[in-house]
């Protein structure tokens, strides 16, 4: 699993925010707060990469605040926090941490805060399993499963050294988790102060992701389910090789289009809140839509998983982007074989090779 969690939205037909209302133009500055809506503040906490930022919200919760999404756990996050948690959260306690999902940004402070407020860890259950199996490979040395997956995607002898050197960097910015955590399930019901908030789990970015939707003034705590501007990575990764993410994906977008109103107000973990959250499925799902046929165009010639980078990305993809990339390609991959559009064959040197089937539609 990578440390990244999302790709530049320039897939051909993605679609990028038009269309897209932003209510709130000006992002809260480190240590700073903005009433996004009754009871929630909109924070953000840095991130030493491109992607450059993760937002985080507190709720108001009784006397004190249950928190959603922790940030990594680097110097910088924990002094924004220590800011926030002094200035605009009041000094007040810390009453649930709640991670959407187990992406390090998502999760490294999780247990900081647990801590130091005696407060509970809620998630989904895949999520919190899931990121404790990844914690526990830091130090471990790459396992040959790992090799194989990259010498079969094209990478080649150097690129597999970089993986092995790197494996079990997920725990490097992500403090162990708490060793009790609460569930949250599809169709639970929060009560947060005075609202009730209810369980929206979505899948294909993360393994059982939860968004968190207080229905009564329709607005939706939504993760990295739904972002204006950037699209969340899809990717298919050594520990499952014959996963169909971009299925669940495309199925749970398709599902969420008959849940929340267009009106909704979405508060993202990256970029602004926004309104217009149906023109914004509708053109992640065109986006990935265009992507696969033009994936099929080029498979009309047996490719190898990081031959196709051309047909999914708008970009050159560098050094830093290539596990994402490789990730991405291979859901593109795994889901035309799922669809009976595409097929592949591993030959004498452990490489895999992807053409069209008879069946396939251009």
């Amino acid at each position: 699993m990578a440390d990244g969690v999302v790709l530049p939205d320039d897939r051909p037909g993605a679609g990028g925010d038009r269309g897209l209302i932003y209510p709130f133009p000006t992002p809260p500055g480190v240590g700073e707060a903005v009433e996004v809506a009754p009871g929630v503040l909109w924070l953000r906490l840095p991130l030493p990469m491109v992607l450059d930022h993760i937002n985080v919200y507190a709720l108001e919760d009784g006397d004190g605040w249950t928190l959603v999404d922790t940030g990594l756990n680097t110097p910088d996050s924990i002094a924004a926090w220590e800011a926030a948690l002094a200035g605009p959260l009041g000094g007040r306690p810390v009453t649930r941490v709640i991670c959407t999902h187990m992406h390090p940004d998502h999760i490294g402070l999780a247990s900081w805060l647990c801590e130091r407020f005696a407060a509970p860890l809620l998630m989904s259950r895949l999520e919190y399993v899931t990121a404790r199996m990844l914690i526990a490979d830091t130090g471990l040395p790459a396992p040959e499963d790992g090799t194989v997956f990259y010498r079969a995607a094209g990478w080649d002898e150097e690129q597999i050294a970089g993986y092995r050197k790197h494996f079990g960097g997920f725990g490097k910015a992500v403090r162990p988790l708490p060793t009790a955590f609460t569930r949250l399930s599809e169709g639970d019901v929060l009560t947060i102060g005075d609202g009730s908030w209810r369980v929206v789990i979505g899948e294909g970015h993360s393994p059982e992701h939860a968004c968190l939707w207080r229905e009564a003034d329709g607005v939706l705590l939504a993760g990295d389910q739904i972002l204006p501007r950037i699209s969340s990575i899809v990717a298919v990764w050594p520990t499952e090789p014959a996963a169909d993410p971009l299925g669940d994906w495309l199925v749970s977008l398709e599902r969420l289009k008959t849940v929340f109103a267009d009106d909704t107000l979405v508060l993202p973990s990256h970029g602004k809140p926004f309104r217009g959250v149906q023109t914004r499925l509708d053109a992640l799902i065109r986006g990935h839509q265009v992507g696969l046929q033009r994936l099929l165009r080029t498979l009309a010639v047996p490719s190898r998983a990081v031959d196709v980078f051309g047909a999914l990305f708008a970009r050159t993809i560098g050094k830093g982007l290539l596990g994402m990339a490789t990730g991405e390609s291979l859901a593109h991959l795994n889901y035309l074989v799922r669809d009976g559009r595409a097929q592949v064959a591993r030959d004498a040197d452990g490489v895999d090779w992807w053409t069209t089937t008879s069946s396939s539609e251009t």
